[in-house]
């Protein structure tokens, strides 16, 4: 019966099979006009940078892959990694320790938190550099004891050392809280169904939870690393020659600000754009499971 009825047709129409149908466009005028407003500022912005001599492309080109920019790169490049180390290692267990049921371990992990998110890095940075004010020797040993070890503040933290503490610990503060929002994305009926089988919290970490969550906490931890790698520049203040600060000494005995920034925002661009590629590939990989 089905096919009978398929084989009819109205008098002097002819049958066509669906895909030979034809679907009219959608006409959107609208779409070409943002398009063509698009192109026309990006050929504004093209021939300011172009036309405008005040750039001195050609001083932007001789310091771009200098060996003191190159230095300094490679200086915020060890920075990033390093902070990014500390952040996500720290964060992690700052992060295990927030959804604690263990009331004296969760208000730990929380204080970290709320001391490291709640004051500026700016302030975290000099803070360490300036730690020898507050304790001119530091050491380890046995509370309200005599230290069996200690030496001298400012030989122990020195300029890159503030740094990395400051960019560490503050990082690993933020990372807490990526990671504790992958852990409670996590449905609650996984968690049973772990401790119906027997499994202990250290396996269930390791089996279940963290990796079901890193589809959650991957793309905030990309975006962490790009902040990081952006807020190694605070640490100029510090005379640290990062690539900002190798960038502004040079500007300094040159008075070539502008260009030098320039140099820095390009070797920025690269380096995020090189981060962003590799986070894109992450995601992709974690989202096929």
């Amino acid at each position: 019966m089905s096919s009978r009825v398929s084989s009819l047709s109205f008098p002097g129409e002819e049958l066509r099979p669906p895909e030979a149908l034809a679907v009219p466009r959608a006409k959107r005028p609208g779409h070409w006009l943002v398009t063509a407003v698009a192109l026309l500022l990006l050929a504004l912005i093209i021939r300011a940078l172009v036309d405008n001599s005040r750039f001195e492309w050609g001083t932007v080109g001789h310091y771009f892959a200098s060996s003191a920019v190159l230095d300094g790169l490679e200086r915020t490049i060890y920075l990033t990694a390093i902070a990014m180390a500390i952040g996500v290692t720290l964060g992690t267990l700052v992060a295990l320790m927030s959804v604690s049921k263990n009331l004296v371990i969760f208000t730990l992990g929380r204080s970290y938190v709320w001391l490291f998110r709640g004051t500026p890095e700016l302030v975290q940075i000099i803070f360490w550099f300036n730690l020898a004010a507050l304790y001119p020797r530091i050491g380890l040993g046995l509370p309200f004891g005599s230290s069996a070890l200690s030496t001298n503040t400012n030989a122990a933290i020195s300029p890159l050392v503030a740094a990395i503490l400051a960019l560490g610990l503050n990082e690993a503060a933020y990372m807490a809280e990526v990671v504790r929002g992958g852990i409670i994305s996590i449905p609650k009926g996984q968690i049973e169904a772990a401790n119906s089988l027997g499994l202990s919290r250290t396996l269930m970490l390791r089996k279940i939870i963290l990796p079901q969550a890193m589809k959650a906490i991957i793309p905030p931890t990309g975006n962490r690393a790009i902040t990081v790698l952006k807020a190694s520049s605070l640490v100029s203040v510090i005379s640290l020659p990062e690539l900002l600060g190798a960038t502004e000494t040079i500007a300094a005995r040159t008075f070539l600000t502008i260009p030098l920034l320039i140099v820095a925002s390009i070797w920025y661009l690269i380096i995020t754009t090189v981060m962003m590629v590799g986070q894109t590939y992450l995601e992709k990989r974690y989202r096929r499971g």
